[in-house]
């Protein structure tokens, strides 16, 4: 075997003529083929294999192994193409070639090294070995067998090179299995049916502009003859959006009730908010509470002002306060409306007015009044729908900038008050 830095006349043309920004876009190319699972080191021995049958000729790989620490030992997890090694053979964690590895992140060594084991090596069937440690504190080592030639410099500039691939995909796949943790979290605050309340027909929609988003709506069951209506807007949008907005939420739930008074409730968790150590925390809440006999008391916490259609008139429901977060002394006030037979009340947040067409124009309060006056609605469903089928029409069915929520409840003009 030659030793290291020699390289044969015609793989050696091979190698220098490899395009590095050509291999980082193979190997992304590559890595993306494997359908991750929930088992990463079964993803891991995936991609071991992938670089061995995509770069053997031009790096002379002959074998990859997958190793995963276990407590002060390095475990033979797979091995690829062929079994070389004894099955469930282990490597002490503190083998000096590891702990150069676990320093460097990637390491070339041959037999007659300093510090290789010769024996330890023939029992693996390897001459010369290059490897790179991935994952969380170095848990997964992956190794390639060498053949009988290597350029030390060209190996190692691969192989760290598939180590950074791996590493962003490992770190990718980490940050998704989060955001998808937080997406169903998310959906499980949401309610799963509608309420059935009365002679009131509720429906409710949220499109968030990321994967997980800042606004939220619920419903709460203050008692058998109240229904708490709450919609949130967290500062931007995203997963630390969402985190807040879900605070809010969950805080309502826990504060509110029947005796008592609702802005007190709203002044506590607004103390809550403010003494949040995340950078955007400031949420928008609007919450009501509406009776059987259509009276509604509401406080608005600097969130866009809900419309009520009432008798071919709107009402803009205004009373409240700040902002939840800036001012932990805010004080709140209540407001107070009523939810006649025939009349709509629209809640909604600000990516629906402020979505905008390609012409940066804003769809705006009145394209919402004027979708609310178009036509009699018995359902809150079809309001709700044609009101997000009007926003994606305005903005060109874009992406939306910001999460977007509409919550609507129409009252029955047929039977009377319950």
């Amino acid at each position: 075997m030659s030793p290291p830095g020699v390289i044969s006349s015609a793989i050696g043309d091979t190698i220098a003529a490899m395009d590095y920004k050509g291999l980082f876009s193979k190997l992304e190319e590559t890595l993306d083929k494997i359908n991750r699972s929930d088992d990463r080191v079964a993803d891991l021995s995936a991609m071991a294999r992938l670089v061995v049958d995509e770069f053997h000729e031009a790096l002379n790989l002959t074998a990859g192994r997958v190793y995963v620490r276990r407590d002060d030992e390095y475990v033979l997890h797979d091995q690829y193409p062929e079994a070389g090694a004894p099955e469930g053979i282990s490597i002490p964690a503190d083998y000096p070639p590891i702990l150069e590895l676990c320093k460097l992140g990637t390491i070339l060594h041959c037999i007659g090294d300093p510090g290789v084991d010769a024996g330890l090596e023939q029992t693996l069937g390897v001459e010369c070995f290059a490897a790179i440690a991935v994952g969380e504190r170095n848990q997964l080592l992956i190794a390639f067998s060498l053949g009988d030639w290597a350029d030390t410099d060209q190996v190692l500039y691969t192989l760290r090179t598939i180590r950074h691939v791996i590493q962003l995909k490992l770190r990718e796949g980490a940050l998704k299995d989060l955001v998808a943790q937080a997406r169903e979290i998310q959906l499980s605050l949401l309610p799963k049916v509608s309420p059935s309340f009365g002679d009131y027909d509720v429906w409710s929609n949220s499109i968030p502009a990321e994967e997980v988003g800042g606004d939220l709506y619920d419903y709460l069951e203050v008692s058998d003859r109240i229904l708490g209506i709450a919609v949130a807007d967290s500062a931007g949008h995203g997963l630390p959006a969402a985190l807040q907005a879900r605070d809010a939420i969950i805080g309502l739930r826990m504060g509110i009730e029947e005796n008592l008074r609702l802005t007190a409730t709203i002044e506590k968790l607004n103390r809550v908010v403010s003494r949040s150590t995340l950078a955007a925390r400031f949420i928008s809440l609007f919450y009501a509470e509406l009776e059987r006999d259509g009276t509604m008391v509401y406080s608005n916490a600097g969130h866009p002002p809900p419309l009520v259609l009432r008798d071919g008139e709107f009402e803009e429901l205004r009373c409240g306060g700040l902002i939840l977060g800036p001012d932990p002394g805010a004080r709140y006030r209540r407001g107070y409306t009523t939810i006649a037979p025939g009349t709509i009340f629209l809640a909604y947040t600000d990516g629906i007015t402020e979505a905008a067409d390609n012409a940066d124009d804003m769809f705006g309060v009145d394209r919402l009044k004027e979708i609310m006056v178009s036509r009699t609605w018995t359902r809150a469903r079809e309001l709700v729908d044609a009101i997000f089928e009007a926003v994606g029409s305005f903005s060109k069915n874009k992406m939306p900038d910001d999460d977007q929520t509409v919550t609507v409840v129409i009252r029955s003009t047929g039977a009377g008050s319950a």
